[in-house]
């Protein structure tokens, strides 16, 4: 079953119609360069909604270290996911696990960074470029989701209802992470868009 992931939640009724409709994880953007910023104290309220066996993510950005110490006393997240130049050392350093989003809208350089970080329990295969944040909805080629990595991958960028199955078909992902194409704009969610991306999903034979 491709696990899915809705990413970019800010309000309480987003995050308790993602759980109800089966989303496997939510995610939280903790970074202030992002157009889907919550703070700490925000996400925390939205973590409370969040029901059992429905995983916590919360993105962040080449953000301070005293920073994501505070993200994790007070959110509590499930994991982290680090979207930035961060490395792998300065992802594991803080005692949670953690994925790592790869821009794949850099080219090959994006190909070689995929072995850089081992101690990511997944990676995250983006559609934007080195230095821009997620969620812009851009997509890249999903044939080049590799087939020889250890880690489970997870497809973003540009997903929609539309084109997720194919998405599933092509690249044939351990999980999908959606934002933009669930929306009605930045960080506010469509509850028909979420409702027919997520049932596309479940539709689409797993990998």
């Amino acid at each position: 079953m491709t696990r899915i992931k809705c990413c970019g939640l800010t309000r309480i009724d987003d995050v308790q119609l993602a759980a109800r409709l089966g989303a496997d994880a939510v995610g939280f953007v903790m970074t202030r360069r992002s157009r889907r910023f919550v703070d700490p104290a925000a996400a925390a309220a939205l973590r409370d909604a969040v029901p059992p066996f429905v995983t916590t993510v919360a993105l962040l950005m080449d953000d301070a270290p005293d920073y994501v110490a505070e993200v994790i006393r007070v959110l509590r997240p499930d994991m982290l996911q680090f979207h930035g130049t961060e490395a792998d050392e300065t992802c594991a350093a803080f005692g949670v696990r953690y994925l790592k989003a790869i821009a794949m809208g850099e080219g090959e350089g994006a190909l070689a960074r995929l072995r850089a970080y081992p101690r990511a329990l997944g990676l995250l295969l983006d559609g934007h470029g080195l230095g821009e944040a997620g969620g812009s909805g851009q997509r890249f080629d999903w044939s080049l989701m590799p087939r020889d990595v250890a880690q489970p991958l997870v497809l973003a960028g540009g997903l929609t209802a539309g084109n997720v199955a194919e998405a599933i078909r092509v690249a044939r992902p351990w999980g999908v992470d959606v934002s933009s194409g669930i929306e009605a704009s930045p960080g506010v969610k469509d509850a028909d868009k979420m409702e027919r991306f997520i049932s596309a999903v479940r539709a689409a034979p797993s990998a």
